[in-house]
Order: C-alpha cells, then structure tokens, then sequence
C-alpha cells in the first residue's frame, strides 16, 4: 500500500469515529407529561425531585415532554394521543388527565394521579396490585371532603346551615354528596349543596348560596374550581363566605383556609414511582399509593375582614399562617 493511500484511510476512519460515536450514544428516554391544570413550576419542580431520588435528572437522562390543558378538559384527548404518538417510555396523567391517558394507550406505561377510588372506576383491578399498564396515587378521599366541612363547623355560626358547591359531573360527586351530607347530620348542622359544572354556573350557584343564607362555604375537590380559582374567589370575597378550599393556593389568593393533600409531595411521590418504571419494573406491580401528608393553610388577613376569631385550635393544627 501506499503510504499516500493509507494516510487517505486513516483521515477518513478519523472522521467517522466522531459519527458512529454518537449514532452508538443511547437515546434519551422520554416521559410524557399531561396535565388538566396550566404550567405549574411547583408541581414540576417536585415532580423533578422525585426522578432524582430514583436516578433521572431532566435534561441529563430522561426527556420530558410536557402538555398542559389549561382548564381545558376538551383538550384532553388530543393532547393524550400527541403525547402516544411520540412513543415515550410512560405517561404521567396529572390533574385528572388519566381519563385520557388511559383512552390513548393500552401499553404504555400511566403514573396517575386519581380524583377518586380508581377500583370503583375500573382502572385498577386492586390498590395492591393494579393490573394492567396503570398505577398511581389517590389524591382525594371522602375522609378529606368531610374534614373541611368539620373546620367550617368550627369557624362559623352555630345554627345557621353550611354550603357545599359540588360538580355534578366530576366522577367523585356522588361519593363527596354522600360524605358531606353524613357529615352535616353528625355535626348537626344543615348542608345546602350547589351544583356548578363550569365557570357560567358559578354566578347562579352564588346568588342560591345568598339566597339561603348559609353561614360559611366548603368548595368540593376538583379540577374544575381548582382551574377556575380566582372566579370562585372572587365569588366568594362578594358575597362575605366564610369558605375552605382544597389547595394552599386559594389561601394565598386571599381565600380564608384550605386543607388537602400535600401536592409537593404527591407529585414527588409520581417522580418516584416514574423513576421505578424507567428502571423496569411494570405498573400493574406498582401499588396504588394513598396520601400521607396533609396541608393545612389559614389567612389570617382574610379572617380578620371577615370578623373570623380563628380558634386556638385551628391554628395549632395549621402548617402555613398568612398573616
């Protein structure tokens, strides 16, 4: 061979190292990310500690391609199917997303959160062993719907009845119906429940609120109040209500108290068990998870306008005072 000939070959091997390095770099996995809610940084950035302890670092290791719906249950399926059309590792159905998640793929790997007893629902065969390709974690539960109402009990007039604004249309409103209501009767007080099942409703749920004269609100959990969060505050400051909300982000609106789930720790919990899947383990041996950390948040500024004096109690139990 000629020595001008093999520095010929030695050049072009040079140059195709380079190329075949990276065609042999393993791809990235991908997560799919789909929410009812808009862009949350919070939801996100706990979500992203959870991955952590599991190993995956966005960015570094795994890929998340993020859909948010933006109060738009509509919305839903289509961004289900753009999500399945990318072929991602597994789905995170966030925000009562699952519905559509679940439509899209029979095969991908869902972390979801649900709004209520996924069993009852059909999407899981058991809480200790799912089946199928969905798992996830409860975020709602009768126990909560009743609690709220229990702190209303205790902030507001006796006698006069309690208010309840429910979606009918929301799967867990039969359950949350029956729970408040056992939860009037115990407490002796009486519960005018009124139905909203999106934002024009809202005006005529309010004004039938004003018309009983209740003394205080409990707004059920939902995606649907969640997402429309500053009409039903609004709603709410207009008409003087004493009211308890589920998320803390109520409260730093101006709302008076809320309690639920801790949601950092829900969505820490899902980066976690998103971790799992990536590593090879399957959702059907993933147990569906129950909620173990609870939020308590009270403004005190709005107590205050309202002429609350907040118990002693209350407050002890309170994990966030605005002051």
């Amino acid at each position: 061979m000629r020595r001008r000939d093999f520095f010929k070959i030695i050049a072009g091997s040079a140059t195709a190292w380079p190329l075949i390095a990276r065609a042999q770099q393993p791809t990235m996995p991908v997560i799919g990310f789909l929410s009812t809610s808009s862009a949350d940084a919070s939801r996100v950035a706990a979500f992203r500690q959870g991955l952590a302890q599991a190993g995956y670092v966005e960015g570094q290791n795994v890929t998340i391609e993020y859909r948010w719906a933006d109060g738009h249950v509509e919305r839903l399926p289509e961004l289900a199917s753009d999500l399945v059309q990318r072929q991602p590792a597994l789905l995170i159905a966030a925000g009562g997303a699952h519905f559509a998640a679940i439509a899209a793929t029979k095969t991908i790997p869902i972390i979801a959160t649900f709004g209520s007893d996924p069993i009852k629902t059909g999407f899981v065969a058991s809480l200790n062993k799912p089946g199928g390709n969905v798992t996830g974690m409860m975020i709602l539960s009768s126990d909560l719907e009743a609690k709220r109402l229990e702190l209303l009990h205790e902030i507001v007039q006796r006698g006069a009845s309690l208010g309840y604004l429910l979606d009918p249309k929301f799967d867990a409103a039969d359950a949350q119906r029956q729970t408040v209501e056992a939860a009037g009767r115990a407490f002796g007080r009486q519960v005018r429940i009124v139905e909203a099942s999106s934002d024009a409703d809202l005006e005529k749920a309010f004004s039938t609120l004003a018309e009983t004269k209740v003394a205080g609100l409990a707004v059920a959990s939902n995606p649907l109040f969640n997402n429309l969060r500053d009409h039903v505050l609004a709603l709410t400051t207009r008409s003087k209500l004493p009211a308890v909300y589920e998320l803390r982000q109520f409260v730093a609106a101006g709302g008076l108290m809320s309690y639920g789930t801790s949601v950092p720790d829900v969505y820490r919990q899902i980066g976690v068990y998103a971790g799992r899947v990536l590593k090879g383990e399957k959702p059907e041996d993933l147990p569906v998870l129950e909620p173990t950390k609870f939020d308590m948040a009270i403004n005190l500024r709005t107590a205050k306008a309202l002429g609350i004096d907040m118990p002693t109690s209350i407050l002890l139990r309170a994990n966030e005072v605005i002051e």
